[in-house]
């Protein structure tokens, strides 16, 4: 990457100054199970969810809150507008009927052929011991801390199968430097 990579125009940067990167979306089978997943194994918060009867589908919103953010609005579209104006948010979009299908063979995660989408990361205190702790709540791994030649990091999967990246923002910092030379 050279330096031109990272300069923005002002036009650019005025342009865009106050967007933000709202939310990833991953279609799921079962929202009970996902729902469960998300908040129980990795202490996310539902935020708010909003059904299209019309449709046949339900999104849920999840993110992780922090001491120092605004409480969460009670009435709804104030509710709605938080939502969306939170950083990073997960989408579980749950297309109606797909759990009790038995010809469904689920969605693709993306990670086997044809590859595209990758994974999401979680960045976490201390890799190993939230690893302790999937291995406890039975999560799957993909890869372990330990394993790999990128040592420190770890892939998890979600009910539906998309990865998980648990990562430590030190850790990663010191092996991409290591990698760097």
């Amino acid at each position: 990457m050279t330096a031109d990579h990272n300069m923005m125009t002002d036009q650019t940067r005025t342009a865009t100054g106050r967007f933000i990167f709202s939310q990833t979306m991953l279609r799921i089978r079962d929202p009970n199970r996902s729902l469960l997943f998300y908040r129980d194994v990795m202490g996310m918060t539902l935020l708010d969810w909003f059904q299209f009867p019309d449709m046949r589908f339900t999104l849920y919103f999840l993110a992780y809150l922090r001491e120092d953010d605004p409480p969460v609005p009670v009435d709804a579209e104030s509710r709605a507008e938080y939502v969306f104006r939170q950083r990073a948010t997960l989408e579980l979009t749950y297309n109606w009927g797909t759990e009790a299908d038995a010809d469904f063979a689920g969605y693709h995660s993306g990670n086997t052929d044809p590859r595209g989408f990758g994974h999401i990361g979680i960045t976490v205190p201390d890799v190993a011991a939230a690893c302790e702790r999937f291995e406890r709540l039975g999560v799957k791994f993909v890869k372990r801390p330990d394993e790999g030649r990128m040592k420190g990091l770890a892939f998890i999967q979600d009910p539906d199968g998309y990865w998980i990246e648990i990562l430590s923002a030190p850790s990663l910092a010191a092996t991409i430097r290591a990698f760097r030379g």
